[in-house]
């Protein structure tokens, strides 16, 4: 009888964590309408899923993953920026196609970065080992937007983000943190 209530105990804890997680979804996304990003409705759904997901997968805080997307791209999933970075993170083709084997994506030329799933597959997977190789958020998101082997060779002040990139996606990040809650507060 044990194990039967058991199992039970953890059905139950199971569908609560999963309605806790749509809940949680449906909210950020009316937060992030809110903001004015640049995507709508079911889109928009299926890529804060994504975001979190991915984010609980590489231990990133989605909040995080939510404000450097609306600093690189505002939403808009087929940018391409000056320098040819492109889709949600601002990604660039030669960086993606490096880093894509080992972020579980499956590499079919420039295009596939502006399919939402796999660049936030890769977003998230080249930020999350720049927080592990740099330890220090500022210089993560510093060397996210500048390139790791530049800001290596500048490591010497690990101190606050000197370039406007990283200040702009932290002040985003501090204002997520306010309005969303933590993912281990709807996993409990």
């Amino acid at each position: 009888m044990g194990a039967v209530v058991t199992g039970l105990t953890q059905k139950s804890a199971s569908a609560q964590a999963k309605s806790e997680k749509i809940a949680l979804i449906e909210n950020t996304v009316a937060y992030l309408k809110r903001q004015d990003v640049g995507m709508r409705g079911d889109r928009l759904k299926a890529v804060v899923n994504t975001v979190y997901d991915e984010s609980q997968q590489y231990e990133v805080d989605y909040r995080l993953a939510l404000a450097l997307i609306k600093v690189e791209s505002n939403f808009k999933h087929d940018v391409i920026s000056s320098k040819g970075a492109r889709g949600l993170f601002q990604i660039k083709p030669s960086l993606a196609k490096y880093i894509a084997k080992d972020a579980g994506v499956t590499w079919n030329g420039d295009e596939c970065l502006h399919e939402p799933d796999k660049n936030i597959r890769l977003g998230i997977y080249h930020l999350s080992k720049l927080m592990e190789h740099f330890r220090n958020l500022a210089t993560a998101l510093h060397a996210y937007n500048a390139g790791a082997s530049r800001v290596e060779s500048q490591r010497a002040d690990e101190g606050e983000p000197k370039n406007g990139f990283a200040k702009r996606v932290l002040k985003e990040y501090k204002h997520n943190i306010s309005v969303l809650p933590e993912m281990d507060e709807i996993e409990k």
